[in-house]
């Protein structure tokens, strides 16, 4: 390989990391394995659906003021019941994906 390829890979490494390692710190612990790019897949896919059924409105139930989920660890039990609920067969790692996905999008729970 020469040398400017080797000077691209790691161009290209550095950009990946610098994306990806502050999504990740900005996770709480409970969340910190949580991949937020499968999560927003996997809550597109099942989550928006149901939502829109149930309530009219997708992000209605992140959003109101008077939401029950006030932790991240009530979070990931929310997202572990919707699981059940829609008999999704998420394995517990994809549950965490949702749900650092949707705290990262809308929840902000801090590390």
């Amino acid at each position: 390989m020469n040398g400017g390829g080797i000077v691209t890979r790691t161009i290209m490494l550095a950009a990946v990391l610098l994306v990806a390692v502050p999504a990740l710190a900005q996770q709480p612990k409970v969340l910190a394995h949580g991949n937020v790019a499968a999560g927003k897949q996997l809550a597109e896919k099942d989550c928006v659906a149901c939502h829109v059924r149930r309530f009219g409105d997708a992000t209605t139930i992140y959003t109101r003021a008077d939401r029950k989920v006030r932790t991240p660890e009530q979070l990931l039990a929310q997202v572990q019941f919707c699981n059940i609920d829609l008999k999704a067969g998420y394995f517990p790692e994809e549950e965490e994906h949702v749900a650092a996905y949707l705290n990262l999008t809308y929840y902000k729970f801090k590390p």
